[in-house]
């Protein structure tokens, strides 16, 4: 007896994105015109964030399993995320101080300050801030997140121990830091960096790597000088929704490297 095939699902457009689902999340708090781009603005940079932690999760396996050169796909797409994410300011730009003034009181103590995902990023690549967990403690998913990534090795940690895997020794406290703990910079590091940039022949996998990892880090700072004249542009010098020192605060974090030997070393070559 012949079995006839079952006849293949309905997938559609709609249902394969559940966008009914998702075009009911924009719910502004008031009447203002404007509130509409920035929450779909805040939304769609929340959805880059969680596709960025999907490809640096990925990236960070392969590096901690000596597939150095499968790893640049991921961490590639990361930067061209990192590069739309910075194009959006523009977009957010076009709303004036006026516009902005109408709705921020409904903001509340809101602010993009609390996003845990960009917390986890910074984490994943380095930049590890313990302080940050106590504004999460509402979502126990994402505390969960947010800890593990402070607590597990960063992208640079998985990238450090493979360089002294390849034969580029580094010291037992380079190797078997506190991962928890922001990174320090170190001379030997810079030293086993200058390495394989002064013979990249040799060291191509690593170095390749390397200049990646600069990609993300060049990104990550374009993002948030962009974020600091966008903010200026809106709001001056007035403190954040969430209680930091607006602009202020903002430029201090132009000073942060996730990968600091990286850009030390340009300066000795």
């Amino acid at each position: 007896m012949t079995q006839t095939p079952d006849a293949p699902r309905e997938i559609t457009y709609a249902s394969y994105l559940s966008l009914d689902a998702l075009l009911d999340q924009q719910k502004p708090l008031s009447a203002e015109h404007d509130e509409m781009l920035f929450v779909i603005i805040h939304q769609t940079k929340e959805l880059w964030l969680k596709q960025i932690l999907h490809e640096l999760s990925l990236s960070m396996r392969l590096v901690r399993e000596g597939n150095l050169v499968p790893a640049y796909k991921s961490l590639a797409r990361v930067s061209r995320i990192q590069s739309v994410m910075t194009q959006s300011w523009d977009i957010l730009s076009t709303m004036t101080p006026a516009d902005y003034l109408r709705f921020r009181g409904e903001l509340g103590t809101s602010s993009g300050f609390q996003s845990d995902q960009f917390r986890t990023v910074e984490a994943m690549l380095g930049l590890k801030d313990a302080r940050f967990l106590k504004y999460h403690t509402a979502r126990p998913h994402a505390l969960a997140a947010l800890r593990q990534a402070i607590e597990a090795p960063s992208l640079y940690d998985e990238t450090l121990r493979q360089l002294h895997a390849q034969g580029l020794s580094l010291p037992d406290h380079v190797i078997r830091r506190d991962v928890s703990q922001p990174y320090v910079s170190d001379p030997a590091v810079e030293d086993a960096w200058m390495s394989v940039y002064a013979d990249t022949g040799r060291w191509w996998a690593l170095y390749q790597l390397a200049e990646k990892l600069v990609d993300l880090d060049d990104a990550l700072l374009t993002w948030r000088h962009k974020h600091v004249v966008t903010v200026e542009r809106i709001i001056g010098r007035r403190r954040g929704t969430g209680g930091t020192d607006g602009v202020g605060y903002l430029m201090s974090t132009l000073e942060r490297r996730c990968f600091p030997e990286l850009w030390a070393i340009r300066t000795r070559l």
